[in-house]
């Protein structure tokens, strides 16, 4: 404790910290401490989550409260509800033998009527999340004329969600003459900006290089088909059999599929979106903390403000649009020093996003090969090897040993390892006795996704004919025709369907089939729903024959977002299911009647 006592820290906040384990203070608190208790200084702190920041801000702060003074001197803001809490029992857990303190924490989705009864009893630090803070100054159910100190905790992270007006707004009701105190893992400029207006001469500490990550983080990129993301997700995962991990999805509904087929695959895991309720929400983040999910799927918005230590990977089923959001995501792994690995799993198409992410970062993305079917069983039934050694016998077996003795006896001990590993993993030996390699060529990894686009204008040559269906959801309730490419690339019997027209209407969809792939199509789709609405397919009768040459590749004017695999000239779209990353726009001519 010789190091923290070095930096100010003295009597009670000391004891509290040693009975939390702590030794030697990490970077962050080695830099910021001593600013805060010298009381000159506002802060700029460039310093990713996990590396010690609350410890940085709180020890300090705790320390300078005048509790003689029954008011609000310390005001902490963090982005949601989750990190609000965790901030809160980190204070609580430093102030053990300090009594005398009273936190608070306030955030929305709670009973705001019992955060103000607490309120009301008095509090010296109040940790807020700038939505709830905002309310109940309006209310004036808050008095925030004495706070000496402001903290803005993951200041990009609640501008990114929107916060930008309320953080103005509260800052804008302290007093003038506090000390203010940001904290960022990132740079942009609305994060300067805040700076420059509200923090007077701050002084600039950083542990790391602006928007560039963590050091402890190994970053590495699988380059596959579009249509083989998800197999490969799968065997990345079989293949780290003790990967603590979220995988990052762009889209809600991509993380509850994919958390679907995961859990059908037998790997333990849950989504998290914006879709479930504040209950359901706090049980899946106890069961990933407490290590019952072995992976959580997420979007960046519902994620952001979670805490989990000791993550080994974070995957990127989708690279986000930005370098900021790439930092706050692959900053969840290789914490406190420890060792991590971010994954990006990229199609052919996505190669230049991810170059301009090294660049920025600077840092080179190692490429990996898909694991095939023996590298994953090898890595499987070594980690049950390593956890067969380092299983401490039970003294309780001891009066079944005997009899389980016997039953073994006429065993080899060659052939006991083989029964044993062939009853543990018979079904996966079985899954990957015969996989495919999804590995590129370097011709196909370098040539931008030409080399697929040209293998789908080569099977379109063929004659189609299509078959007309129907759904029962349209634009009233947000259906896109990537939500239909989605769906029926998760549920159709067979891969590579060839699809044509899509036409979205205010309450239904119609869309072409090949009619070489509708026998079983239907009933593929009866326990599926979008968004809550059951999914009703039907046939339409009246259906078109249209029976198609490949043509010439025309972009949509329409809607570039959409723009198909191969426009034809008579201006209908048609793509390929099984490659998600494949547009299809809505509209089409009409057809002759079969």
């Amino acid at each position: 404790m010789e190091k923290f006592k070095e930096l100010g820290l003295e009597g009670e906040i000391l004891k509290g910290i040693e009975d939390l384990g702590f030794e030697v203070p990490s970077p962050v608190q080695e830099k910021v401490i001593p600013v805060i208790l010298g009381e000159e200084n506002d802060l700029v702190a460039l310093a990713q989550t996990g590396t010690g920041k609350t410890a940085a801000f709180g020890l300090p702060l705790l320390q300078k409260l005048d509790t003689s003074l029954n008011a609000i001197q310390v005001l902490i803001l963090s982005p949601t509800r989750e990190l609000c809490m965790q901030i809160g029992k980190d204070l609580q857990n430093y102030a053990k033998y300090r009594s005398d303190i009273r936190v608070a924490c306030v955030y929305g989705g709670a009973d705001i009527r019992k955060q103000i009864r607490e309120l009301d009893r008095g509090v010296h630090v109040l940790v807020a999340t700038p939505g709830r803070l905002c309310d109940l100054i309006k209310r004036e159910a808050v008095k925030i004329e004495q706070v000496r100190a402001v903290v803005l905790d993951e200041a990009d992270e609640m501008l990114n969600m929107g916060f930008k007006e309320d953080l103005n707004f509260i800052l804008d009701e302290t007093p003038a003459e506090r000390n203010t105190y940001l904290f960022s893992a990132t740079m942009p400029r609305e994060v300067e900006r805040i700076a420059k207006n509200y923090l007077r001469n701050p002084q600039e500490i950083s542990t790391g290089k602006k928007n560039q990550g963590a050091d402890t983080v190994t970053h590495e990129y699988y380059q596959v088909l579009a249509r083989d993301c998800y197999e490969t997700l799968h065997r990345v995962i079989d293949c780290a059999p003790d990967m603590y991990a979220i995988i990052f999805t762009r889209t809600k509904m991509d993380a509850r599929e994919i958390a679907r087929k995961l859990q059908k695959d037998g790997i333990d895991c849950d989504a998290l979106h914006g879709d479930l309720s504040q209950a359901q929400r706090d049980d899946v983040m106890d069961r990933f903390r407490a290590k019952r999910l072995k992976v959580l799927v997420a979007t960046d918005v519902a994620a952001r403000g979670l805490d989990v230590d000791n993550l080994t990977h974070v995957i990127n089923y989708n690279l986000p649009e930005d370098v900021e959001s790439y930092t706050h995501r692959s900053g969840r792994t290789g914490r406190a020093g420890r060792e991590g690995i971010s994954v990006a799993i990229i199609n052919s198409k996505e190669k230049g996003k991810l170059r301009r992410i090294e660049n920025i970062l600077k840092k080179k993305f190692q490429y990996k090969e898909v694991p095939g079917g023996e590298e994953v069983c090898r890595a499987q039934l070594s980690y049950y090897a390593d956890k067969i050694l380092m299983t401490e016998p039970k003294e309780t077996l001891d009066k079944y040993r005997h009899e389980l003795f016997e039953k073994f006896e006429e065993l080899s001990k060659e052939e006991l390892i083989q029964k044993m590993m062939s009853y543990e993993f018979g079904k996966l030996l079985k899954k990957y006795a015969s996989v495919a390699d999804l590995n590129l060529s370097d011709e196909e990894r370098h040539d931008g996704g030409r080399r697929e686009k040209r293998r789908g204008e080569r099977k379109n040559e063929e004659s189609v004919t299509f078959t007309t269906f129907s759904v029962n959801v349209g634009k009233e309730d947000g259906f896109t025709p990537r939500d239909l490419m989605t769906i029926i690339n998760e549920n159709a019997p067979r891969k590579g369907l060839e699809i044509g027209s899509i036409r979205i209407f205010g309450n239904n969809t119609k869309f072409e089939v090949d009619v070489r792939g509708i026998n079983g199509f239907m009933s593929c789709f009866r326990n599926v729903s979008f968004n809550g609405l059951p999914f009703t397919l039907s046939e339409v009768k009246d259906r078109y024959n249209r029976s198609d040459r490949g043509g010439e590749r025309r972009s949509s004017t329409a809607n570039n977002k959409w723009r198909s695999a191969n426009r034809r000239s008579d201006g209908s779209s048609r793509g390929r299911f099984g490659e998600k990353k494949k547009g299809i726009e809505s509209g089409g001519r009409s057809r002759k009647k079969r």
